[in-house]
């Protein structure tokens, strides 16, 4: 079973063309860049929660990301702000990590709830969700990067390696190594349960 189906979400919706918004946000409007932030608020709070594993914690990076971005604006260089954000993303969520001298408790990843959902089947999608969240915990830095970026947000290869500033190999070898490292955890995990 794949990441995403663990999961239980879709990647994040990427705007792919080059934003009027940041154009004029860096022109100054600030309506402007409340717009940037309403587009990419959800991609920018899910990827820190998938790297931090509470809410607080990555709505709190969501924040920093926000302020970064507003403090280095007329800095942004590309077109498209989406991997400038995820790049900004993982470092703002690896700073907090090293930061934290506590171990916190981990959150499910949030998931709207239909009315007319079957109890039983969203019993078992939280528990897999809270499984995948403990196992993205224990993985290292880097490999948690690259497997929420790749599996989870659904980038490319080549993509991640951009925002990581790594190569298309060492992100393959990371993804790999996390995938086994996963796939192990949840067996023991799922084992232990029944």
């Amino acid at each position: 079973m794949s990441l995403l189906a663990l999961t239980a979400t879709a990647p994040m919706d990427i705007p792919e063309e080059p934003s009027r918004a940041l154009e004029s946000a860096k022109a100054g409007e600030l309506a402007a860049f409340d717009q940037l932030m309403r587009e990419h608020e959800r991609l920018v709070l899910m990827t820190a929660l998938r790297l931090l594993g509470r809410l607080e914690d990555a709505q709190d990076a969501s924040q920093e990301v926000f302020l970064r971005l507003y403090r280095h604006l007329s800095k942004v260089e590309t077109p498209v702000l989406a991997p400038w954000l995820y790049r900004v993303t993982v470092n703002v969520c690896h700073d907090m990590r090293r930061k934290q001298a506590h171990s916190a408790d981990i959150e499910d990843l949030p998931e709207p709830i239909a009315a007319d959902a079957d109890p039983q089947r969203l019993t078992t999608e939280a528990e897999r969700r809270r499984a995948l969240a403990m196992s993205l915990r224990m993985l290292p830095e880097k490999e948690r990067a690259a497997i929420v970026l790749r599996d989870l947000e659904g980038l490319s290869t080549e993509e991640v390696a951009r925002i990581l500033g790594s190569s298309e190999a060492t992100v393959r070898s990371q993804v790999s190594k996390a995938r086994v490292k996963i796939r192990g955890f949840l067996e023991r995990y799922f084992r232990r349960r029944v």
